[in-house]
C-alpha cells in the first residue's frame, strides 16, 4: 500500500538509514575516525603545555628552557592543525559520497514508481526531496556528525581532564552542567517539528513554481501570470512563516546555551581566581583548568548549536525515507515467465527482437487477449473506466480504436503497457498473463506513440534512439525518413545534432510528433501502440507517415487510438469503445452500417 507522504514516520533515529550507505566505504571511515581521534588528543594537549609554558617556562632563567617549552605549544598546534584538516578531509569526502549515493537510490525508486503514486504526489515535492532534502542531509553527513563527534569526545575528555586539575572547581561545573542540557532537550523537539513543516511548505512552493513553469505558454496565453506570482507569493510566505518560526526557536536554543555555558565559565574563573591568590592552586593549574572549561563549554555550545541542523537533517531525512520506502503497485514477479516461444524469462538482446526500420521484418509477432477485463483508477475507485472488455489483436493485425472522449481508449493502453493491473479480467499477450512477465522485457517489446509527445532536453539524434541508444546514424537517419521527418531535421541549424530546448520548445507540435514516431519506428517493436500518433500533423505530413506506417505493419501487431478516417480505413479491425464497453467490432463499412454511434462519429470526426 502506498505510504502518505505527507504523514512524518519517525524522529531523527531515522539518521540510521545512512549506515548502510556507509559501509562500503570502511577504509576512509577509519581514517577520518583516526584524524578525529588525532585532533582531539592535540585539543586536550594544548592546556597542558599551556600550563608547563606559565608554570615552567616563565619561572626558568633559562631563555632556551623557555624556548622549549615553546616548541613543545607549536609542535601540539601544528598537530591539532594537521589532524583537522585530515579530519575535514576524509568527513568531507565521506559525506559527499554518502549524498550522492542517497540521490541515486532515491531517484532510482523514484523512477520505478507506478502511476498511481504519481497521481497523488506532485512532481515539484518529490524534486524537492531529492534536491532540498538532499542538501540538508549534505550538511549533517558532510561536516555536522564529524563536528557533533569531535564535541561529544571534547566534552567528555575535557571534564575528565577537570576533575584532574580541580575536583572541586570540577564538581561545581558539573552542577552547572545540566542547566546547559535542559534547553536543548526541551527545545529540541519544537525544532525538529518545525523544521518539518518547513521542507514541506518550501516543497508547496517548489511544486507549484514546477508546474506553472513547465505551462508557462498556457499561464501566458491565459492571461494568468498576476494570478499564479500571487499563488506563488502566498505558498513562499506560509514557508517564511515557518521558517522565521524555527529560526526563533534556534535563537533561544543558541542564547540559552551560550549564556548559561560562558555564564559558568566565568563563575567558575572567579572562584579559580580566589584559590590562586590564596596559593590552594598555581597559575598554570588555573589556565589550564580553564582552557579545559572553555573546550567543555565549547563543546556543549557546539552540540546545542548542532542540534538544531541535526533536528532539520532528521526532518529532511524522514521525507527521503518516504521516498525510499515508498513501494510500487506494479512490479515483476520473482520467477518471471517469458512470451517468447522458446526462450527463458529473461531481457533478450534488442537486436534478436529489432530489425532495425527499413530491415526485413521478425517472424515473432505478438499476439495480444483481453479476457473480460474490468477497471477502475486507484484514485477514484468508484468510477469503472473499462467494464468487461473481451477481444484479441492477432499477429500481424492492425487494431484500431475509437469512441467519444473518456470511452477509455487511453486507459487500454496504459494496462498494456502494464502501469496499472485490471481489477478484474487478464491480458494476455502470446498466451501469457502480463502479471506472470518481467515488467521490462514487457515494456521493451511495445514502442508507444503518446498523444502528448515528450521530447527530451537533447540533440534529434539523441531523442530518436532514446529507445535503442546503441543505434547508429543510418538507422536513426532511416527512422527519421520514415517518419516523414528528416526533410524538417536537415533544415534545422545543425541537423541531427540541433539541440531542441526543453520540452522541445524549438519545435512545432507536428514535429514534435514526427520526432516521436520516428523514435518508435527505431525500435522496430513487434506490437506498436500508437495514441493519436498523427493528430498534430497537417495533411501532408499525415499521408507520409500513413505510409510508413502502412509499411511498418508487415508482421507486426499495431494498437491505434485515432479519429481520423485515414487512419481507421487501414487498420484490419475498429473496435468501438463507448463508456468503457464494447459496443461494436467490424470493419469501418461494416460499423457504419450496423452502429449509429460510429456513423454519428465519423460523420462529426472522421470526414473532413
Amino acid at each position: 500500500m502506498q505510504q502518505d507522504l505527507h504523514r512524518p514516520p519517525g524522529n531523527w533515529r531515522n539518521l540510521k538509514i545512512l549506515l548502510p550507505l556507509a559501509r562500503p566505504y570502511r577504509s576512509k571511515m577509519i581514517f577520518a575516525g583516526l584524524f578525529l581521534l588525532l585532533s582531539t588528543m592535540a585539543t586536550l594537549v594544548l592546556p597542558v603545555a599551556v600550563r608547563q609554558v606559565i608554570d615552567q617556562g616563565f619561572s626558568d632563567s633559562n631563555i632556551a628552557g623557555i624556548d622549549r617549552w615553546f616548541w613543545l605549544l607549536f609542535v601540539v598546534v601544528a598537530m591539532l592543525a594537521v589532524t583537522g584538516g585530515m579530519r575535514y578531509y576524509f568527513v568531507s569526502w565521506l559525506g559527499q559520497r554518502l549524498i550522492t549515493d542517497l540521490r541515486k537510490r532515491v531517484y532510482e525508486r523514484v523512477i520505478r514508481m507506478s502511476p498511481s503514486f504519481f497521481e497523488t504526489t506532485r512532481t515539484g515535492e518529490v524534486l524537492s526531496r531529492l534536491n532540498t532534502d538532499t542538501t540538508l542531509v549534505e550538511s549533517l553527513v558532510g561536516a555536522n556528525v564529524s563536528f557533533v563527534l569531535r564535541n561529544s569526545l571534547l566534552f567528555i575528555a575535557s571534564a575528565i581532564m577537570l576533575a584532574v586539575t580541580s575536583p572541586k572547581l570540577a564538581a561545581i561545573m558539573g552542577v552547572m552542567i545540566p542547566l546547559t542540557v535542559l534547553p536543548v532537550l526541551l527545545l529540541g523537539r519544537r525544532v525538529r517539528k518545525l523544521s518539518r513543516s518547513g521542507q514541506d511548505s518550501v516543497a508547496n512552493f517548489t511544486a507549484i513554481g514546477t508546474e506553472t513553469i513547465n505551462a508557462v505558454q498556457i499561464v501566458q496565453s491565459m492571461a494568468q501570470e498576476q494570478r499564479e506570482s500571487q499563488r506563488f507569493d502566498t505558498a513562499a510566505e506560509q514557508a517564511f512563516m515557518v521558517n522565521r518560526s524555527r529560526i526563533r526557536a534556534g535563537v533561544v536554543l543558541i542564547i540559552s546555551v551560550i549564556l548559561l555555558s560562558f555564564g559558568g565559565i566565568v563563575f567558575v574563573l572567579w572562584l579559580g581566581a580566589h584559590a590562586v591568590l590564596e596559593q590552594r592552586m598555581t597559575p598554570g593549574e588555573l589556565g589550564q583548568f580553564v582552557l579545559y572549561a572553555l573546550i567543555a563549554a565549547s563543546a556543549v555550545g557546539g552540540l546545542g548549536e548542532m542540534w538544531g541542523s541535526i533536528q532539520r537533517a532528521a526532518g529532511a531525512l524522514e521525507r527521503l525515507l518516504e521516498l525510499l520506502q515508498a513501494e510500487p503497485d506494479i512490479f515483476s514477479p520473482d520467477n518471471p515467465q517469458s512470451f517468447w516461444p522458446g526462450t527463458v524469462a529473461a531481457i533478450r538482446p534488442a537486436a534478436d527482437k529489432v530489425a532495425g526500420p527499413g530491415q526485413q521484418a521478425r517472424a515473432d509477432g505478438i499476439e495480444v487477449s483481453f479476457e473480460q477485463v474490468s477497471f477502475s483508477y486507484p484514485s477514484q475507485p468508484d468510477k469503472q473506466v473499462l467494464q468487461n472488455l473481451d477481444f484479441t489483436i492477432h499477429s500481424g493485425e492492425t487494431v484500431a480504436l475509437v469512441g467519444p472522449s473518456g470511452a477509455g481508449k487511453s486507459t487500454l493502453i496504459q494496462l498494456l503497457l502494464r502501469f496499472y493491473d485490471p481489477d478484474s479480467g487478464r491480458i494476455l499477450v502470446n498466451g501469457r498473463d502480463l502479471r506472470e512477465l518481467d515488467l521490462h522485457e514487457l515494456r521493451s517489446t511495445l514502442s508507444l506513440v503518446p498523444q502528448d509527445t515528450v521530447i527530451f532536453s537533447g540533440d534529434v539524434r539523441e531523442n530518436i534512439r532514446y529507445g535503442r541508444p546503441d543505434a547508429n546514424d543510418a538507422e536513426v537517419m532511416a527512422a527519421a525518413k520514415m517518419a516523414h521527418a528528416e526533410e524538417f531535421i536537415c533544415e534545422l541549424p545543425d541537423g541531427y545534432d540541433t539541440f531542441l530546448g526543453e520540452r522541445g520548445m524549438r519545435l512545432s507540435g507536428g514535429q514534435r510528433q514526427r520526432i516521436a514516431i520516428a523514435r518508435a519506428v527505431l525500435m522496430d517493436p513487434p506490437l506498436l501502440l500508437l495514441d493519436e500518433a498523427t493528430s498534430s500533423l497537417d495533411a501532408e505530413s499525415e499521408r507520409q507517415v500513413q505510409l510508413a506506417i502502412e509499411s511498418l505493419r508487415r508482421e507486426r501487431s499495431m494498437l491505434i487510438i485515432a479519429h481520423r478516417l485515414a487512419t481507421v480505413r487501414m487498420a484490419d479491425r475498429i473496435v468501438l469503445l463507448n463508456r468503457g464497453v464494447i459496443e461494436a467490432i467490424g470493419s469501418h463499412a461494416e460499423l457504419q452500417r450496423k452502429s449509429s454511434l460510429y456513423a454519428h462519429l465519423a460523420e462529426l470526426q472522421f470526414m473532413r
